[in-house]
C-alpha cells in the first residue's frame, strides 16, 4: 500500500467527468478514485484517456463486485484481471465492501453480512485469500445497511473482528457512520472512536438523501452535511489526518461545487494540525 503517495484530499472519478479532467483537473484533489469494473475491459477512446490520465495523477480502485461475504467462491480469475489491471494503471491502493452482491447470481446490489462469528471466520478468509492473489494489502469500507439479518453482534464489534482475522486496512467511510448511526440508532462519536487508527488506509466522505427523520439512504448523490463534516473533523481528532476521498456518483455538481467541496475537507484537515501542533 502506497498512501503516503496520496496526498491528503481525493475526488471519485466519474467517467462523465472525463472531459473535464483531461483538459483541468481540479487543483484541489490529489488522487483519484474509480470503481475498476467499470474500467477493466474500456478500450478504444475512452481506454486511451483513461491511461493518460492514470500515467499523469495518482489513481487508487474502489471495487464493486469483489464481494466479499458471498458464499460462492471467490471468483480467482476476476481477482487475477484486477491484478493486472492494477499494474498496468499504477494503481496505489485497493479497496472494497464489506458485503456481499452474489450468490446463485449477481444482485448488482450491496447485501449486508450478516454480524456473526461465523461470518467474520468466512469473510476474513476471503479477504486474505484476496490479498494473497494480489500480493497486497486491501483495504475494507464499512457500509451503510438497511436491515441486519441474523445480528448476532454489533457492527463495531463485527468491522473490528474481520480486520483483525483478516489483517487488512480499513477504509473508514464518515458518511456510512452518520447514516448508520440515525438508522440503527447507535452512538457515531463512539462507533468512529472503537476503529484502529493503524488500519486506516484513507477515508470518504459523501452525501444522502434524509427519507425521514430516522431513515438516511446513503445515496453519494447530494453535498455532504454539516453533521458529517463534524464527524471528520472527530475522525481526525481521533485518529490524525488521514487521507480523505469525495465520493459523488450522480446529480454531479459543476467542478466549482466540487473544488469547494474538496477545499472544505483540506480547512477541516489544516484545523486539525494546527491544534495537534498547538497541543504539542
Amino acid at each position: 500500500m502506497q498512501t503516503s503517495k496520496l496526498g491528503s484530499v481525493g475526488l471519485g472519478f466519474r467517467r462523465e467527468m472525463l472531459d473535464d479532467f483531461l483538459i483541468a483537473p481540479p487543483q484541489s484533489a490529489h488522487f483519484f478514485e474509480v470503481a475498476p469494473e467499470n474500467w477493466l475491459k474500456m478500450g478504444g477512446k475512452y481506454g486511451r484517456q483513461f491511461k493518460q490520465l492514470t500515467e499523469q495523477y495518482a489513481f487508487i480502485c474502489h471495487g464493486l463486485s469483489l464481494s466479499l461475504g458471498s458464499p460462492a467462491p471467490l471468483d480467482v480469475a476476476f481477482v487475477k484481471s484486477l491484478k493486472a489491471f492494477f499494474k498496468e494503471h499504477n494503481i496505489l491502493l485497493y479497496s472494497e465492501h464489506l458485503s456481499y452482491c452474489s450468490g446463485e447470481g449477481h444482485m448488482y446490489d450491496l447485501m449486508p453480512i450478516p454480524f456473526t462469528e461465523e461470518a467474520v471466520t468466512h469473510v476474513a478468509k476471503r479477504i486474505s485469500q484476496v490479498q494473497d492473489i494480489l500480493e497486497r494489502r486491501i483495504a475494507v469500507e464499512n457500509v451503510s445497511y438497511y436491515a441486519a439479518p441474523g445480528q448476532e453482534m454489533s457492527e463495531q464489534a463485527f468491522t473490528l473482528a474481520v480486520l483483525e482475522q483478516a489483517d487488512c486496512d480499513l477504509l473508514l467511510d464518515v458518511n456510512n457512520i452518520y447514516v448508520n448511526s440515525i438508522n440503527h440508532g447507535y452512538d457515531a462519536e463512539e462507533f468512529l472512536k472503537a476503529m484502529p487508527s493503524e488500519r486506516i488506509a484513507y477515508g470518504h466522505v459523501a452525501g444522502h438523501y434524509e427519507e425521514a427523520a430516522d431513515l438516511l439512504v446513503d445515496t453519494h448523490g447530494a453535498p455532504v452535511c454539516d453533521p458529517v463534516w463534524q464527524l471528520l473533523a472527530k475522525a481526525y481528532q481521533y485518529h490524525g489526518v488521514f487521507p480523505t476521498l469525495l465520493e459523488r456518483d450522480f446529480n454531479i455538481p459543476s467542478m466549482a461545487d466540487l473544488h469547494n467541496e474538496l477545499q472544505h475537507i483540506a480547512r477541516i484537515q489544516k484545523q486539525q494540525q494546527q491544534h495537534q501542533k498547538g497541543v504539542a
